[in-house]
């Protein structure tokens, strides 16, 4: 596990969006507290639409109150400075005490944040804030799980792109709250040549060629990665070198051990698809550089938590 600043994790990228209007492409700048933004805006107009009718039918408008975060499993707390944000946006006037902040070990029956303020905010802020949090902290703990599992091998978890469309920069963050390392952040940070890249490029020679041209016309200074599915595939990647890093795609643990060998350091490595909490040591001791693994992202159950009314 870890602690991050906020700050620390979104000033490091800056992203496009894109959007397809009648054939044409535009390219949109955005910076991850604008996307984080653009979330927060969008849960709560989904969410309560055209207003919370049972708070605003039995809470009087100027009623005032108090909720804590109440913990009740144990895990890694992640979502702190989100939901500050979630808070804030919905009512600047809420105060929130953090007790535990992001990326510190929780235990059940812990109480990691109170809120005061108006208790019509209080209400209508909950589920959003809980359903971030949870997933987050979620996310976090599974992650210090399987960073635990390898500890001392020198192998890192990688994160993958298997995420929650919109929520990605959130549950990036939670990664590496839980000590893993984001690989990519999406598709514009690194090149990573995959098994259907190569397939539609005509082979492993000619994708890597064309990756270095586009580099150099488009003035781009951008990490590669080539994924190989086989021993015949990695020997073509080993005779054309130009990448940074092989991924080894499917690969058994005796084969991931073969083909580390045969790299012998030339090239970063990471073993990729179906690794598992059981199996990942294994892969691990064969000596890849990297693991990643999409269940940090798509197969997380949340963390349970619940924010309830207090009065001291």
């Amino acid at each position: 596990m870890m602690t991050i600043h906020h700050s620390e994790f979104i000033t490091q990228h800056f992203f496009h969006s894109t959007f397809n209007i009648h054939h044409s492409t535009f390219h949109i700048m955005l910076s991850v507290d604008q996307l984080e933004d653009k979330l927060i805006d969008l849960a709560f107009a989904e969410d309560i639409g055209d207003g919370d009718h049972t708070t605003l039918c039995c809470i009087p408008e100027d009623a005032m109150g108090r909720s804590h975060l109440l913990i009740k499993e144990d895990g890694i707390l992640a979502g702190v400075e989100v939901a500050k944000k979630v808070f804030d946006s919905f009512d600047p006037t809420l105060k929130v005490e953090v007790l535990i902040g992001d990326g510190l070990p929780v235990k059940k029956g812990d109480i990691a944040m109170i809120v005061s303020g108006k208790t019509r905010s209080l209400l209508q802020t909950e589920r959003l804030m809980l359903n971030i949090m949870q997933r987050m902290s979620g996310i976090a703990t599974m992650t210090h799980k399987y960073v635990e599992r390898i500890a001392g091998t020198g192998c890192h978890v990688l994160d993958t792109r298997k995420t929650t469309p919109g929520m990605r920069m959130l549950e990036k963050q939670a990664v590496k709250l839980g000590g893993g390392m984001n690989h990519r952040i999406g598709l514009f940070d690194m090149i990573l040549l995959k098994d259907n890249h190569i397939d539609f490029a005509g082979g492993i020679a000619n994708a890597i060629d064309r990756c270095h041209q586009y580099l150099k016309d488009k003035h781009l200074d951008l990490k590669i990665e080539i994924e190989v599915r086989n021993f015949d595939e990695l020997q073509q990647v080993l005779d054309k070198g130009g990448v940074n890093r092989i991924m080894l795609d499917n690969f058994s643990v005796p084969d991931t051990k073969k083909a580390v060998d045969i790299i012998n350091h030339r090239f970063e490595t990471e073993s990729s698809g179906g690794i598992t909490y059981d199996t990942i040591r294994n892969y691990a001791e064969q000596g890849v550089d990297f693991i990643s693994v999409g269940a940090l992202t798509h197969s997380v159950k949340g963390l349970d938590m619940s924010f309830k009314a207090c009065w001291k």
